[in-house]
């Protein structure tokens, strides 16, 4: 499809563009925003819907309905988080806007920016923060307060002008930004600040203002100090703890100047003591992204035993699994058979071992052996008739039930 403007249309747009947005809202899935409509019911007049969102958003005549309020849990446990929840058509809309922001930001980001980035994933992000805690011994737990409530939208703005070419994209941000949120009630609520956490825009807007509040700041300001961020979630790497509070009281005023500030009972130096580093400090654990590094046991390639700064599944993510593993009351399930408790259960099971089993697993036996233990009282209501000896799973090792089930297709 053409990029030339249409004739009559103020914007630059193509269909194609549309198209290849909604297949990409489709794909995501997600739940219907205020109008209730969802991705079926859109799909259903498709045609129409998608000529309708080209032909406002090409005439510069879109304008956002409001965002839909829901709260929802935090995705490694730990509370609640307020998620915006666009209607179907505005999610389209937004992934227009997105797609071209991201190929004019892409290349500028910073190389330690992990978040909602092609070919870059938080287990990255963690895999690169064990490495340098072994090399550096201080972190700065850095915590954003409330990023996503009280961003500036005249710094975010700005943020997308310094990269938009297209004068349609600041339009639409700036629309977006000062829709109304609405909650489950039907009350709205106007806002003056913040993007709300859970639109296709916003991950992008919050990487370029981040990238220019943080990145580029961090790099001109201390070239040496290394640091790994996923979107408003960031670990700084000092080599001594006279370094650490310095950085840490240049970043708390880097912050108050773009509107911002860092949580003050959240943000922390930590130590990062193991066999080696011996010395004593108040804090010697943090958690990123789901999993907590601390001093652990580990062996080496010879099989003696060491001990290392590790990451493994955080205590808030490993209660918020299981929380969900005992609501799906196996052993209740007397009308399915294995094959269909193996359907249900492997893609969740095979997902929580990908992400949280990629660092050190055995933190995860715990939970795969109460996962075990629902399926034997299970097998022992549906099967009562085999003695207990061939129930008897122990032997069998942790998880083993867990596992086969996992490796079934």
């Amino acid at each position: 499809m053409s990029e030339l403007k249409a004739p009559g249309k103020s914007f630059a747009i193509s269909k194609r563009e549309v198209w290849e947005a909604w297949e990409k809202v489709k794909a995501n899935k997600g739940a219907p925003g205020v109008d209730g409509c969802s991705i079926g019911d859109f799909e259903a007049d498709l045609k129409n819907n998608l000529y309708k969102i080209w032909n406002r958003m090409s005439s510069g005549s879109y304008f956002p309905p409001p965002v839909l309020a829901v709260e929802i849990p935090k995705p490694h446990g730990g509370g609640t988080r307020v998620l915006g929840v666009p209607t179907v058509a505005d999610r389209v809309a937004q992934t227009v806007v997105a797609r071209r922001l991201e190929e004019k930001a892409e290349p500028v980001f910073h190389k330690d920016s992990y978040g909602y980035r092609p070919g870059r994933s938080a287990l990255d992000a963690v895999a690169v923060c064990r490495k340098r805690c072994w090399k550096y011994d201080w972190v700065i737990d850095l915590d954003i307060q409330k990023f996503f409530d009280s961003v500036p939208w005249d710094l975010m703005v700005k943020a997308v002008e310094a990269r938009a070419s297209e004068p349609w994209v600041v339009l639409y941000v700036r629309r977006w930004l000062a829709a109304p949120v609405q909650t489950v009630g039907g009350t709205l609520r106007q806002r003056d600040r913040g993007t709300p956490q859970g639109s296709a825009v916003s991950p992008v807007l919050a990487n370029l203002f981040l990238h220019y509040a943080f990145d580029v700041w961090m790099a001109r300001q201390f070239p040496g100090v290394p640091f790994e961020r996923y979107v408003d979630d960031a670990v700084v790497h000092c080599t001594s703890h006279a370094q650490a509070l310095a950085v840490v009281e240049a970043i708390g005023g880097r912050m108050g100047q773009v509107g911002l500030r860092l949580h003050p009972g959240k943000t922390r130096i930590v130590y990062c003591k193991d066999g080696n580093r011996q010395g004593s400090h108040e804090h010697t654990s943090f958690t990123f992204l789901g999993f907590t590094f601390r001093q652990r046991r580990a062996r080496n390639k010879q099989g003696r035993s060491f001990s290392a700064f590790l990451p493994a599944i955080s205590k808030d993510a490993l209660k918020k699994i299981s929380a969900e593993v005992r609501s799906w009351r196996l052993h209740r399930r007397m009308g399915h058979t294995f094959s269909e408790l193996a359907r249900r259960i492997n893609p969740v099971v095979r997902g929580w071992m990908q992400y949280y089993g990629a660092f050190y697993r055995s933190a995860m036996c715990q939970l795969l052996s109460r996962i075990n233990a629902y399926l034997v009282r299970w097998i022992r209501k549906k099967y009562k008739r085999l003695p207990v000896r061939a129930l008897d799973m122990g032997s069998l090792g942790c998880a083993c039930l867990v596992n086969r089930m996992a490796r079934a297709r």
